[in-house]
């Protein structure tokens, strides 16, 4: 029978060379080179006033390393890093065998506010000098993720006016019960709980008070509309995903087409896409060219940022929502959709109209005529109307002629209520308008435009599925934008820290 050595997996106590577990051309290891030779940290020293009494703080370097270290193997808790730092070798070696504690690292991650931004654009400063900013285009795109935020706990002011209510009521009633029963004789445990539920109801009633007091005005849309408040984190929002109705904010970047490094990242509590074009668009101005373009997807498409655009000299192609209805490349995409899941898709199925489409209209546009398909005449309204970017001309029948018409049920949806037929021909588009918009379709439905915007994709897609796969980022975990926008541009360091690791850097 062969002999084999013994595999012993025991604890002991090794020396370790802690420098020597940062291999050259790893991410700790150019991290590690970054923060202590390159980066200026000296802003995050105005944090500290332990001068002369207090105890030593750890280095914002260390633990900045720990938590982007961290962040760049998908752990976010705090107190997984701190488990990290005990157990880990690599975090060993970047924390230099101590250990801070949780509470450190949350506090630290939570505090990092604007300071992060000086961080990011410093290495976004040594990404450009090692080649990897081209800044030929910058795709623009945005996640939205959930955040630290409970969204039951959203609505108006009105609608915690309504809840603040009805918690003080059931706190009357379940006072009068007591008193009630307090004649009687009633279970001490019973008591209890309701003591309990009533203590609840009143700290709850309370909360929505103070947070009503604190917050005089419902928040205001971008036009004028009112948008639903939150009461764990005011200033989040709710959004519509594919995946449903979030509680979170979106994260936006910009991406450099070269070799995909991310020149801005920014967290916004809106899921309104057309609202974050501008802000990234201004927040770029320092590493754009003047030849720089700027691409993004139809959802931060509108004539108000393409004017903004144009008066602004940027070049950029952001198409319409119709951008692929005009494309032949994408007449055969709806069979690669997938089939709605019969499990869960409960809505019923959608029937054929057989109502009279417009086609079964007789129209003359040089007689300024309709005739329905009963024979009848058509009233026309005199003048051309405007119908999302298109003119056209409306017609609507007589109620003498619709009324005793045998053919209602073929014409009317509801013939019951509705009196009479209306039908309308579409005979051009507005001119002047949406002057802008037509010139962007013209530019993105040719050959180069086509081109040039198929390149978006392929720069800031990979970039999104880095952080939300590889990395494991599927929520933000602090309140308040400033501290989300830090979390977000933490991870868009890491990314690009990656980057320099890749080609070459401090080997």
């Amino acid at each position: 029978m062969p002999r084999y050595k013994h595999i012993d997996t025991s604890p002991r106590f090794l020396a370790v060379d802690l420098e020597a577990q940062l291999l050259p051309g790893t991410f700790e290891h150019a991290l590690n080179h970054l923060l202590d030779h390159e980066i200026d940290l000296s802003g995050f020293d105005a944090r500290f006033n332990n001068d002369e009494v207090g105890a030593s703080a750890f280095p914002p370097a260390m633990l900045l390393k720990v938590v982007l270290l961290a962040y760049s193997r998908g752990i976010v808790s705090s107190r997984g890093i701190e488990r990290a730092c005990r157990e880990h070798i690599t975090f060993v070696a970047l924390s230099g065998d101590t250990c801070p504690h949780f509470t450190t690292i949350a506090a630290f991650v939570s505090g990092l506010g604007e300071l992060i931004g000086a961080v990011f654009k410093q290495v976004l400063l040594i990404c450009d000098a090692q080649g990897l900013v081209g800044r030929e285009m910058f795709a623009i795109d945005g996640v939205k993720l959930p955040s630290n935020a409970s969204k039951e706990r959203s609505g108006t002011r009105a609608d915690f006016e309504h809840q603040a209510r009805k918690m003080e009521a059931a706190v009357s009633t379940m006072l009068a019960r007591h008193r009630a029963a307090d004649v009687g004789e009633a279970e001490p445990s019973l008591q209890a709980k309701e003591a309990q539920r009533i203590e609840r109801l009143r700290h709850d009633a309370r909360r929505v008070r103070e947070w009503l007091a604190d917050h005089p005005e419902d928040r205001k849309g971008s036009r004028g509309s009112v948008r639903k408040s939150n009461l764990t984190d005011n200033e989040s929002a709710k959004m519509a995903t594919s995946k449903g109705v979030i509680q979170g904010y979106t994260g936006v970047t910009a991406v450099d087409a070269k070799h995909q490094v991310i020149v801005q990242a920014q967290a916004h509590g809106t899921g309104s896409e057309q609202e974050l074009l501008l802000p990234t668009v201004q927040a770029l101005c320092d590493v754009l060219a003047p030849d720089t373009l700027i691409t993004a997807d139809a959802g931060y498409h509108s004539e108000a940022n393409l004017a903004a655009l144009a008066r602004m000299k940027r070049d950029a192609l952001i198409p319409d929502n119709g951008m692929r209805s005009r494309d032949a490349r994408f007449d055969d995409s709806t069979k690669y959709k997938e089939a709605p899941d019969p499990l869960h898709d409960k809505s019923p199925a959608k029937k054929a109209s057989t109502l009279y489409a417009p086609d079964a209209f007789t129209f003359d546009r040089d007689a300024h005529s309709c005739v329905c398909p009963a024979g009848q005449a058509l009233y026309s309204n005199g003048r051309e109307c405007k119908i999302d970017g298109y003119v056209a001309i409306r017609f609507r029948g007589s109620e003498a002629a619709c009324g005793p018409c045998l053919q209602r049920d073929k014409c009317l949806r509801t013939p019951h209520k509705t009196r009479t037929r209306q039908v309308a021909f579409f005979v051009g588009k507005l001119t002047g308008k949406n002057l802008h918009t037509e010139r962007m379709k013209q530019r993105i439905d040719s050959a180069e435009g086509r081109a040039l915007y198929g390149r978006r994709f392929a720069t800031v897609e990979p970039v999104f599925a880095n952080l939300r796969h590889n990395k494991q980022l599927n929520r933000f975990t602090l309140r308040g934008q400033t501290k989300v926008d830090g979390q977000w541009k933490l991870f868009a360091l890491v990314h690009n820290i990656e980057k320099l690791a890749h080609h070459g850097y401090a080997q």
